[in-house]
């Protein structure tokens, strides 16, 4: 029988090294032990998960009553505390001395017997302290307060605070650690009958199907395991994608027979869903900079069968004169920080930086440099990006406008009411965990003059 706790320290220990992304090792990791019970693998994946979310409120609290600071911990040990100690504060479920007598028996068996007796000590204090912890104090270090609390690093809070102001940074925050439930696009070229009978599969296989509120064919669902064993997943009637990418699609005003070039398409959520609006007549071109991602958009087109969706290996750096003023509309969903979707790629906030935000930016714009000549005049450019982060969001809006022959247009008449704003009627929206049901996330729609 395997050791789930050990299983998840072998998890942390791959993540933090910075070789892989968690989502990534969390998914191979459930794959390769799918024998194992539906209760030991959600175990080991909110640990998995939660312990990486936290893991800066987690070594703030082990640094209060350690006397070896966190950062000169053994890497093993590091990790076993960040993982018992998540146990002990955010899972109820599990008994405060399971949590601290298994993580000395991991110490031993993983060759640390003389610190099993520094292991037992750390979190035997934790399970004294935990609920007198004296936090930063929020009036005399606002910005540290957050961060600890909300496990973000102090420079991405000062950066959204500056942006957004207090109280809507701690609104993304806390929306940012909430649960996540999966959003899945129903095939809005299903018949009624076929509808019904994709939704009644997914009410049978799940704790709870809601529809969405911001779009008509998009649902929320809970607790699903094995979503492609579905006959509706593998038939192509449902498919994963984020209410927020397909309003970017929605945004797009695409017609049936328009010409769609979706320059950054893989995995492929926005090609397959503007293939829905084009029609048989149409023609979405799927490009990706990589055959492995072109490997990834073949397999989701075998199984949503669009025949009208052409993949093609083509860097978006890259000049295509075969493709200048093809398209009635663009999609550039460009590479970014992803600060939008902390909740999902937990990660993501460790590895990011000053400095990489501002590569990227030049990078983003580099790409619309190349690709903007590829819309039609009178055609129509989708910006969009899943992040928080203005350089990338509304000063790129600003830059295309200024640089290229595109002015804003409202996204009024592709939004659900509750959506639009006076942003949205200049042309931008941009999506905030804990105030939209949605990942962070910004579109920005423009004509060609």
């Amino acid at each position: 029988m395997e050791n789930t706790r050990e299983l998840v320290l072998d998890m942390l220990a791959e993540i933090t090294s910075g070789k892989e992304y968690s989502h990534r090792v969390i998914g191979q990791v459930l794959e390769k032990y799918d024998y194992m019970s539906g209760q030991d693998k959600a175990f080991m994946k909110r640990l998995t998960e939660g312990t990486i979310e936290r893991q800066i409120q987690l070594d703030y609290v082990i640094d209060s009553v350690s006397k070896v600071p966190v950062r000169k911990m053994k890497p093993l040990i590091r990790n076993l505390l960040r993982m018992s100690v998540y146990q002990i504060l955010f899972m109820d479920a599990v008994p405060d001395s399971a949590a601290c007598n298994e993580a000395v028996k991991l110490a031993g068996k993983r060759k640390f017997h003389g610190l099993k007796g520094f292991v037992n000590g750390v979190l035997r204090n934790v399970i004294r302290q935990k609920d007198g912890i004296a936090y930063p104090d929020r009036q005399k270090e606002p910005v540290k307060a957050l961060s600890v609390l909300y496990s973000c690093p102090e420079w991405i809070v000062e950066m959204w605070d500056g942006e957004y102001g207090a109280e809507r940074t701690e609104k993304i925050l806390k929306g940012l650690l909430e649960i996540h439930p999966v959003t899945l696009r129903i095939d809005e070229t299903l018949g009624a009958a076929e509808k019904e009978e994709a939704l009644a599969e997914l009410e049978k296989e799940t704790k709870e199907v809601r529809p969405h509120p911001y779009l008509p064919y998009a649902v929320t669902v809970q607790g699903i395991e094995g979503l492609h064993r579905l006959s509706a997943f593998r038939k192509g009637k449902i498919t994963v994608q984020d209410i927020s990418s397909m309003l970017a699609v929605e945004a797009a005003g695409i017609s049936p027979g328009d010409t769609v070039l979706d320059v950054c398409a893989a995995p492929g959520g926005k090609s397959f869903h503007a293939a829905c609006k084009t029609g048989p007549e149409g023609l979405v071109l799927a490009r990706d900079v990589s055959e492995k991602k072109a490997a990834l958009l073949r397999d989701n087109k075998e199984r949503m069968k669009k025949e009208q969706v052409k993949i093609q290996v083509q860097d978006a750096l890259d000049p295509d004169p075969d493709s200048v003023e093809s398209a009635d509309v663009v999609l550039l969903d460009a590479p970014c920080s992803g600060l939008g979707i902390l909740g999902k790629k937990r990660d993501i906030k460790y590895r990011v930086s000053e400095e990489s935000l501002r590569s990227i930016v030049v990078l983003q714009r580099a790409i619309v440099d190349t690709v903007w000549r590829y819309v039609k005049p009178g055609g129509v450019l989708v910006y969009s990006t899943c992040t928080i982060h203005k350089e990338e969001n509304q000063d790129m809006a600003a830059y295309i406008t200024g640089n290229y022959p595109f002015r804003a247009e409202s996204l009024q008449p592709y939004l659900p009411e509750c959506l639009c704003s006076r942003e949205t009627e200049k042309g931008s929206l941009q999506l905030l965990p804990g105030i939209h049901e949605s990942d962070g996330f910004f579109i920005a729609r423009f004509r060609r003059i």
